[in-house]
């Protein structure tokens, strides 16, 4: 009998070429999260799924934000590079495997680039390489893209695919467009504008708004 081979879903494929690439790289290579090597993130993903009193920090500031700190800092005391790897590639606990594809299909393509871009190199993958990553991004932007935009006040915003597709980010006028391949636009909202390859659109008011917005997940 032939074995059929199937390819793993988008957030289950970037999660295995994010550790591939971490084995590559080893814990000291640079990432684009600022200040953070790919020990750090290695760390950073482990408690996420593991390690609930650190799910506040992740998003707030302050004391959250502190304890968050101390235990990626425990984490990695605890737990040599090799082992955060694995831990990773393990996937999510059993209590947040149903919620994989929902927490994690912009996460890892996120994190995946924040290792493949860290040395300065921002090209992008080839579309081929992209292609069901893409399809995945588009859908959770139309869930998330409010969200991530909540920083932006002043102007309305529009995110424009390829082939034309928009997604109505947020209402108001003047209003800015960016224009670019799911993924990129995902980075550049996510806060990775200067590695992102996107354009921006709109008249002048609204592109200086969207330049002055804080993204950030």
């Amino acid at each position: 009998m032939v074995r059929r081979v199937t390819s793993l879903p988008p957030h289950r494929a970037e999660r295995a070429a994010l550790c591939d690439l971490f084995v590559q790289k080893g814990p000291d290579a640079p990432t684009l999260c600022e200040g953070w090597a790919t020990y750090d993130l290695a760390a950073h993903l482990v408690i996420r799924e593991r390690k609930p009193l650190s799910g506040p920090g992740l998003v707030m500031g302050g004391a959250a934000a502190r304890l968050t700190a101390r235990i990626l800092e425990r984490t990695k005391q605890a737990h040599s590079y090799a082992e955060l790897v694995a831990l990773v590639r393990r996937g999510p606990p059993p209590l947040l495997a149903p919620f994989d594809k929902v927490m994690n299909t912009s996460e890892y393509f996120i994190h995946h680039e924040d290792v493949r871009r860290g040395g300065a190199d921002t090209t992008p993958r080839t579309p081929r390489e992209l292609v069901e990553v893409e399809a995945a991004l588009w859908k959770s932007l139309r869930r998330s893209a409010k969200f991530m935009t909540r920083s932006l006040k002043t102007v309305g915003l529009d995110l424009v695919g390829p082939g034309g597709d928009v997604i109505h980010a947020r209402t108001g006028s003047p209003t800015a467009t960016i224009t670019g391949t799911p993924g990129e636009i995902v980075l550049f909202l996510s806060g990775r504008r200067a590695a992102a390859h996107v354009e921006l659109g709109g008249p002048p008011a609204a592109v200086e708004g969207l330049r002055g917005a804080g993204f950030g997940l």
